[in-house]
């Protein structure tokens, strides 16, 4: 056999059955929730004290926190961020 694979990419299976956006949303906010943990972590902070910060409550943050729950303003993120004492990176890609 010469092909190693056969059939299409995962990506283009979850295009044809219209979840790559929504599967790709949910994986960037994986990341980011994973990265704000990371973050609050090696600074040694609690929730209350970053919902403080960004002057919001802890019920937000924890839907910031919510690796399964993809709705995420620009926003809060900013603030979230801001709050850490980092910048947001984000560009489009081919």
């Amino acid at each position: 056999m010469s092909k190693k694979h056969i059939g299409t990419s995962f990506d283009d299976f979850l295009a044809e059955e219209a979840m790559l956006e929504e599967t790709t949303a949910v994986a960037i906010k994986r990341v980011i929730a994973w990265q704000i943990a990371q973050e609050m972590q090696a600074q040694h902070l609690t929730k209350t004290t970053l919902a403080k910060r960004m002057r919001t409550s802890r019920a937000a943050l924890n839907r910031l926190l919510d690796e399964n729950d993809a709705s995420l303003t620009l926003t809060t993120l900013a603030s979230a961020a801001a709050a850490l004492g980092k910048k947001i990176d984000l560009k489009l890609a081919a």
